[in-house]
C-alpha cells in the first residue's frame, strides 16, 4: 500500500478526480461487453500503469463489486472511487462509468428501427463479442492466478467447486456467491479464534 499513497500524493486532489473521471469515462464508452471487460481494463490502468492500486485490493474490490447488486460496471467504479478519494471520487467514477451507455443507449432507442437490421452493424456487433470472450477469458485467468498465489486449499478449492457448479449444474451465480461470502465469514472467524487462542 505504499507505493499507492506515495503516487496520490505526487497529485493534487483535481488532478485524482479529473483522472478518475477520465479514465472511467473512457474505459465505459469504449469497452464492449460489459463489467468483466471494464474490470480487467482498469486492472491495467489503476493497477499496473498508475500503481494506485494493489493487486490483491482490486481483487477484493472485484468481489464485492460482484456481489452488490446492481450493474458490474458501475458497482466496480463505485468501488475503485470510494478507495482512492472516499464518497467524491465513488460520486465522480461512477458519472464517468454511467455518462456514455446513457449517451449511447438514448441515440440506439432514437435510431432503433435504422440499426436492427442493419446488417454491417450486426456482423461488426458478432466481431466485437469474439474480442469480448477473449477479454473475459484473461480477467478470469488473471483472478484464477490470485487465487493460486494464495497457495489456501480453501480458496482453490471453493473456486473449482464454484466452476463446477456454475457450469455442470446450472446453479445461480447469485446462489455461489451467497454461499462463498458465508464461507469467507466463517473461515475469518474461525482464523481469528484461532489466532486468540495461540
Amino acid at each position: 500500500m505504499g507505493y499507492q499513497t506515495s503516487k496520490l500524493s505526487q497529485l493534487s486532489s483535481r488532478e485524482i478526480y479529473w483522472k478518475l473521471f477520465t479514465i472511467t469515462l473512457t474505459l465505459s464508452a469504449c469497452t464492449f461487453g460489459g463489467g468483466f471487460v471494464i474490470i480487467s481494463m482498469m486492472q491495467q490502468k489503476f493497477v499496473e500503469k498508475l500503481r494506485w492500486l494493489e493487486e490483491e485490493e482490486m481483487l477484493d474490490m472485484t468481489a464485492i463489486a460482484q456481489s452488490s447488486p446492481g450493474a458490474l460496471g458501475v458497482n466496480i467504479a463505485i468501488v475503485v472511487g470510494y478507495r482512492i478519494k472516499r464518497i467524491a471520487g465513488a460520486v465522480v467514477c461512477t458519472l464517468g462509468a454511467i455518462i456514455p451507455p446513457l449517451v449511447i443507449i438514448s441515440l440506439i432507442s432514437i435510431f432503433y428501427n435504422e440499426f436492427k437490421d442493419n446488417t454491417y452493424i450486426a456482423i461488426a456487433l458478432q466481431v466485437m463479442r469474439a474480442g469480448v470472450a477473449a477479454v473475459i477469458c484473461s480477467v478470469v485467468i488473471d483472478l484464477a492466478k490470485n487465487i493460486f498465489k494464495t497457495k489456501s486449499i480453501l480458496w482453490i478449492g471453493l473456486m473449482f467447486a464454484a466452476f463446477v457448479a456454475t457450469c455442470f449444474f446450472n446453479v445461480s451465480a447469485i446462489v455461489i456467491i451467497i454461499v462463498c461470502g458465508l464461507i469467507g465469514l466463517i473461515n475469518v472467524q474461525f482464523e481469528d479464534r484461532k489466532e486468540k487462542k495461540s
